[in-house]
């Protein structure tokens, strides 16, 4: 089914007359490419437009051929070329995106489009994005493999002496070389103490005998995200670093284990979780331990004790339980995972074996 379908099947579900985007990666689902800025507009007669200025009217007419859109390059303002195409169309309720539109654009949008009713989104538009389709984990799998091909180059430069900035720009680089379209998201490279803070920065921090090295990191293809994080040791690793990263490793296939359509997001958090108690560590899992992946690094569901929501099939997630031991080390391992109809399947392939270099 093309996605502009699902939005026809999505309007009359909701009782409305069309429905309206501006969200980029809303946009991106329903165009095949993300604009910095444009309007996404499709009614339940059966219009569907993309209206963007001159930066992107050649690629929106080029994937138009694919998507079935109309791109339009509107010879006034975008929300003037709304208000003709809701007039047009005849439109009297208009759904609009009320969990991610900014003031300027909501105003923007009421004023335009005065005497129109305005009826929220909510989530809807994410859980069927949330489902995903066989094309759109293809291109998922390419992000990954990008970015495990360029992990893999990388750690023959992760050495002594080294700082975590020279490291992570030179990831960059080598993702950028294999294929990437750009970051998921900026990357985490830390060493040392500085691997007790699970979003840290890279900094001038050199890598020392005995550290571990924690990798958190995404490539992106056609706008769709990868993210993995490894930790590994450089030179050697204690008994202590050895037990710790297999108790993470465990309650990481335990919450692999655990995935699955019908499940609840809070019990595949627990899953893990309750390994990493046995040993009282669970204290040290400071975030949760999986979220939505697709055309946004973060999307949708998450895996957390304050959790409400059940996976389904076509879901995608990571998996990522890790422990932050303040000014010692932290240990994070990663996979990205897919409910497919078949079953559950781990889009990352790189071992889990704690790699000492």
């Amino acid at each position: 089914m093309m996605n502009k379908e699902k939005a026809f099947k999505l309007i009359n579900e909701m009782n409305a007359d069309a429905l309206v985007l501006f969200n980029e990666a809303n946009m991106h689902y329903m165009c095949g490419f993300s604009p910095s800025e444009g309007i996404v507009f499709i009614t339940k007669d059966g219009g569907a437009y993309h209206i963007v200025d001159s930066r992107y009217i050649e690629t929106a007419e080029e994937n138009a051929k694919a998507t079935g859109l109309c791109a339009i390059e509107p010879e006034s303002t975008f929300f003037e070329e709304l208000t003709f195409l809701t007039s047009k169309h005849g439109v009297k309720s208009l759904i609009f995106e009320n969990e991610s539109i900014s003031l300027l654009n909501y105003q923007k949008l009421f004023e335009a489009l005065e005497g129109v009713e305005l009826v929220d989104l909510g989530d809807r538009l994410m859980r069927i994005r949330n489902r995903k389709e066989p094309e759109e984990i293809t291109m998922m799998k390419k992000a990954n493999n990008i970015a495990e091909t360029a992990f893999l180059e990388l750690l023959n430069h992760v050495k002594a002496g080294k700082t975590e900035k020279e490291l992570a720009a030179y990831f960059d680089y080598l993702m950028a070389k294999n294929g990437s379209y750009g970051l998921s998201f900026d990357t985490i490279l830390l060493t040392g103490a500085h691997t007790s803070m699970p979003h840290g920065v890279p900094s001038e921090r050199v890598i020392k005998e005995g550290d571990f090295v924690l990798f958190d990191f995404g490539a992106t293809y056609k706008g769709y995200h990868s993210d993995m994080t490894r930790t590994v040791a450089v030179g050697s690793a204690t008994d202590e670093m050895k037990h710790y990263y297999n108790l993470v490793l465990e309650a990481q296939l335990a919450g692999i284990k655990a995935l699955d359509a019908g499940v609840k997001c809070k019990d595949v958090y627990l899953a893990a979780y309750d390994v990493l108690e046995k040993e009282h560590m669970g204290k040290y899992f400071r975030h949760g331990l999986g979220h939505g992946v697709g055309l946004e690094i973060h999307e949708g569901f998450n895996s957390s004790m304050r959790s409400n929501d059940t996976y389904e099939t076509g879901n995608v997630t990571s998996v990522e339980p890790g422990i932050y031991l303040p000014d010692k080390f932290g240990i994070r391992i990663e996979d990205v995972c897919y409910i497919s109809p078949r079953g559950r399947e781990n889009l990352s392939t790189v071992t889990k074996e704690l790699i000492v270099l």
